[in-house]
């Protein structure tokens, strides 16, 4: 794989994922099949004039420059795809389950992705609680959350 793949692959793992060191970034790669080393993701990172921000949670993590509220609605969006399998809302709260074990994985997501709905996620093994923010009626946030299910589905 070329460093143009690569790169490319970088830029997606920031975009989706809360990374907050070059070994963590190593890592992701080597996990898509990139034979890396730090000094490459280094030298990578510097190249893509990629930045630290602070994340809803108070960590650092890495960012593309410019990264938009855009951005960080489509990177929940993702993890909303990739990790949830149905959203209902109950009383004041929405509920979103998961495969086995991966509600921590989209619960991590939503809260650094600082979706500005919610206000807090509390994760079992398949299970997760959202808090909406005061204003927000669940089954506003529900309905949102679900479309974001719908996206890329012909």
């Amino acid at each position: 794989m070329n460093r143009r793949e690569r790169q490319t692959r970088i830029l997606e793992l920031v975009r989706d994922n809360a990374l907050s060191t070059q070994a963590e970034l190593a890592a992701a790669l080597r996990e898509d099949g990139f034979d890396v080393v730090q000094t490459t993701v280094s030298r990578d990172v510097a190249e893509l004039g990629l930045v630290k921000v602070r994340a809803p949670s108070g960590r650092l993590v890495y960012a593309a420059s410019g990264t938009s509220d855009a951005d960080r609605i489509r990177a929940i969006a993702a993890a909303m795809r990739r990790y949830a399998t149905g959203i209902e809302a109950a009383a004041s709260l929405v509920v979103v389950t998961t495969p086995s074990g991966y509600a921590s994985a989209l619960a991590q997501a939503l809260d650094e992705g600082g979706h500005p709905r919610i206000a807090g996620t509390l994760a079992g093994d398949n299970t997760i609680f959202l808090a909406p923010r005061d204003g927000v009626r669940p089954s506003e946030l529900r309905d949102e959350l679900t479309g974001y299910l719908r996206e890329g589905v012909a």
